[in-house]
């Protein structure tokens, strides 16, 4: 499997035809034969997990089983209408290693074993349905494992994107190494007790977390290079 992941921000003034292509795009990409797989999300203010939508920032999320360029998983009228209105886009191309749940009753990246030996650079997908009883409490925690994310050795950058504001949501972030990643989830208090608390107060109704290896990573958001200087990738991948 081969997952992309393209996050786009509309120039200021223009974010109407951000929320107009949510709309649009799903038509190429229900035809698009090269995918199984994909989904149309929101992003948080500032690019970042926050309750409040940034209406300028978007993401297309594709998963195929062969096709290995970005043209393929989105189809030329995507590009072509990014480049129409001057999009700024971060592109990352990844593949999922391990992981575990479904997003709407799928495997939609494949029936992943739970860990492997894998130790290099990683990206992490987290995503939720959240229990309409329980949101109150997600949100409570929010900023805090946020704020703890952001400072743990390792980090290089986080999104969060999501289909239903408050209701259904995930975070992408890339660490440097896996090893750091899991210093963050596992041994972090704050991070490590929302983790009891999610299972032990039933928070979602579906969850899936699966983690990949980053591939290719290019562009800009709001004119920087998250990975730049942070990221050291495999050649020729």
């Amino acid at each position: 499997m081969i997952c992309y992941v393209h996050i786009v921000r509309y120039p200021k003034y223009l974010e109407f035809f951000g929320m107009l292509s949510m709309a649009i795009f799903r038509l190429p990409l229900v035809f698009n034969r090269n995918i199984q797989f994909y989904k149309l999300l929101g992003c948080g203010k500032n690019g970042s997990f926050d309750i409040h939508p940034d209406w300028r920032q978007w993401a297309v999320l594709t998963v195929a089983e062969t096709a290995k360029e970005s043209v393929q998983h989105t189809g030329k009228f995507l590009q072509w209408w990014w480049q129409l209105f001057h999009c700024e886009i971060l592109r990352l191309k990844l593949l999922p290693i391990e992981g575990h749940g479904t997003w709407d009753g799928k495997l939609c990246f494949g029936n992943l074993p739970p860990k492997t030996e894998y130790k290099g650079p990683i990206a992490i997908l987290t995503r939720a349905t959240i229990h309409s009883k329980k949101v109150k409490r997600f949100w409570q925690h929010v900023d805090a494992v946020s704020a703890e994310m952001k400072q743990a050795d390792g980090f290089i950058t986080s999104v969060g994107i999501g289909e239903m504001p408050w209701f259904r949501g995930a975070t992408l972030s890339v660490w440097q190494t896996k090893a750091q990643m899991r210093a963050f989830a596992y041994t972090q208090p704050f991070h490590k007790a929302v983790i009891v608390k999610t299972r032990k107060e039933n928070w979602y109704a579906e969850d899936m977390f699966v983690r990949f290896i980053p591939l290719q990573v290019s562009g800009t958001l709001q004119g920087i290079d998250p990975f730049k200087g942070k990221l050291y990738l495999a050649p020729n991948e």
